[in-house]
């Protein structure tokens, strides 16, 4: 029997309480330094902290048993994270966390909708339903 700290659930509200203290903390950060620069430091520790994290773990392994495919994706995702980091800290800059927060987080609904489209996801209408909740309240939440 799984125990919580081994569910998917834990690690994905993990996950959230640590999103939010980035907003938080990175909205503090930016407010001296130009939020690009803000970006590169925080990849710096973030790239310190995996480092050591997969040391840790033993989980390194040769390069040349990853496959092109794999490479290709954790590439455009490295891409995709990069830039969203850089339009994310740019918002922070320039916004109110409460505001840019709720806006970022639209991405769960672009990950429904993606991964119905791309991946072959399906979700009820109860899920769709959520769906479209969160979508309206990031909305609301983002409104002045």
């Amino acid at each position: 029997m799984k125990t919580f700290v081994g569910s998917w659930q834990f690690w994905a509200l993990g996950a959230a309480v640590f999103a939010a203290l980035t907003a938080i903390f990175a909205k503090v950060g930016v407010s001296a330094v130009h939020s690009d620069l803000a970006t590169l430091i925080r990849t710096v520790v973030i790239l310190a902290i995996i480092a050591l994290v997969v040391t840790a773990g033993n989980a390194w392994q040769p390069l040349e048993t990853i496959s092109s495919k794999t490479w290709l994706f954790l590439v455009l995702s490295g891409l995709a994270t990069g830039a969203s980091w850089l339009c994310y800290f740019r918002a922070l800059q320039l916004g109110d966390a409460a505001q840019v927060a709720p806006l970022d987080k639209l991405s769960v609904v672009m990950v429904a909708v993606f991964g119905t489209l791309f991946l072959g996801e399906r979700l009820s209408a109860v899920n769709w339903l959520g769906v479209v909740l969160i979508a309206g309240g990031a909305i609301l939440v983002a409104l002045r």
